[in-house]
C-alpha cells in the first residue's frame, strides 16, 4: 500500500472536518466531491453561489448531493461569531470590532482559518490561488504556533518507490519550503515539529538525523556546530517533554541513510543508516534534496505540508491538480 493509500485510509477513519477557502477554484471542486465521495472528510467549500457555480461549470461537477457542504463567507450566520473572536485575538495589535468584521467577511482566508480556531472544521487547505505569504499570514493571525514551537516550518513526505536500505519507504524531508536559514534554535523547532509529523503521518517512531557534510567531527566548520548544537538541544527538549523518538547528528546523508555506512562512520551512534526524518541545514539544502529525490528516484513528493501551527493549516502550489488537493486533505486530516 502507497503513503496516500494509507492516509486516506487512516483520514477516512478520523471523521474530520476540513474548510476549503477557494470554492472559486474548479480544482477544489473536484477535490471535495471526490473527498467526500471517498468519505475521508467531511469539506467544506467557501464562496459566493455566483462563484461556486462558475467553479462547477468549469468542473463537471455539482455539490448538490455530494456530501459537500458550501458556506458563503461574505454573508454567512457565523460571521458575527467569527469576527468577534478574531477581534478579541488581534486587539491588542490595535484591530477594531469593525475592522475584524471587514476581515473575516471580506477574505476568504481568514473567515476559514477562524473556523479552525473555534473548532467549527479540524483543518484547512488552500492555496491553488492564494500566495503563500497570505496563507501564512492567515494561519499565524488566527491560528497561531502550537505549544512549545515558536516557528511554524514545513515537511514533504517522500514516497519511495524503493525502499531504503533500512527498509522505509517514507521519509520526512523538512525544512524544504519556508524558513530560509534556521538558526540552532529554530531547528530544534523545526526537528520537533518533524518527529510529530511523522508519527502522525506515517504513524511509526521518528528517527532523526542532522543533516551535515560532516559527520560526528570528521570536518570543522559554523556550519557543522549549528547542526551538532541543534541535534542536542533536541534531545534535551524531547527529554523534557517525554517525546520518545531517536535523534542523532550531525551526520552526513550516507551515514544517515545506508546501514553499513552509518556502522563505519557513526560507530556507537543512536542512528546508523536508518533515519527516516531528515532534518537540513538550511532551505537550499532541504529544496534542492527533495526535488533531486523526487526526480532522479521517482520518489513521489507530498507536501509542503505546513507543521508547527496550533491547527493544522496546509498550503497548495498554485499548480496542483485536484488529486493534490484530495492527498493534502488527508494529510491536514490526520494531522488533526
Amino acid at each position: 500500500m502507497g503513503i496516500l493509500e494509507s492516509l486516506a485510509a487512516r483520514a477516512k477513519a478520523a471523521h474530520k472536518t476540513i474548510v476549503l477557502p477557494e470554492g472559486n477554484d474548479p480544482r477544489v471542486i473536484q477535490a471535495a466531491v471526490s473527498a467526500a465521495s471517498a468519505a475521508v472528510c467531511r469539506p467544506v467549500v467557501l464562496g459566493t453561489p455566483a462563484e461556486i457555480a462558475t467553479a462547477e461549470k468549469q468542473a463537471g461537477v455539482t455539490l448538490e448531493g455530494s456530501g459537500v457542504e458550501s458556506i458563503d463567507y461574505t454573508v454567512s450566520k457565523h460571521l458575527p461569531q467569527l469576527a468577534s473572536a478574531f477581534y478579541e485575538k488581534r486587539k491588542a495589535k490595535g484591530m477594531t470590532e469593525a475592522d475584524a468584521l471587514a476581515t473575516v467577511s471580506g477574505q476568504r482566508l481568514y473567515f476559514g482559518n477562524m473556523m479552525v480556531a473555534l473548532d467549527m472544521a479540524q483543518g484547512l487547505v488552500a492555496g491553488s490561488i492564494a500566495s503563500t505569504g497570505d496563507m501564512l499570514r492567515s494561519a499565524f493571525h488566527c491560528v497561531g504556533t502550537a505549544k512549545g514551537i515558536k516557528l511554524a516550518s514545513s515537511t514533504f513526505i517522500m514516497d519511495l518507490r524503493k525502499p531504503t536500505r533500512a527498509g522505509d519507504t517514507a521519509l520526512l524531508f523538512a525544512d524544504c519550503a519556508v524558513n530560509p536559514c534556521p538558526t540552532a534554535a529554530e531547528l530544534v523547532d523545526i526537528a520537533h515539529a518533524t518527529a510529530l509529523s511523522f508519527r502522525q503521518l506515517v504513524g511509526k517512531h521518528p528517527r532523526v538525523a542532522f543533516l551535515s557534510f560532516s559527520t560526528k567531527g570528521s570536518a570543522r566548520h559554523a556550519l557543522v556546530d549549528k547542526m551538532r548544537e541543534a541535534c542536542e538541544m533536541t534531545r534535551q527538549r524531547f527529554a523534557e517533554i517525554g517525546l520518545e523518538a531517536a535523534v542523532d547528528g550531525e551526520l552526513q546523508a550516507d551515514a544517515a541513510l545506508v546501514p553499513t555506512v552509518g556502522a563505519s562512520k557513526n560507530r556507537g551512534g543512536v542512528i546508523q543508516g536508518d533515519a527516516n526524518v531528515l532534518i537540513f541545514p538550511d532551505l537550499q539544502a532541504g529544496n534542492i534534496a527533495y526535488k533531486l529525490v523526487e526526480r532522479l528516484a521517482d520518489a513521489t513528493a507530498f507536501g509542503p505540508v505546513l507543521q508547527g501551527l496550533a491547527r493544522p493549516v496546509n498550503d497548495l502550489s498554485r499548480g496542483c491538480s485536484a488529486d493534490d488537493i484530495f492527498g493534502t486533505m488527508c494529510i491536514t486530516a490526520l494531522q488533526s
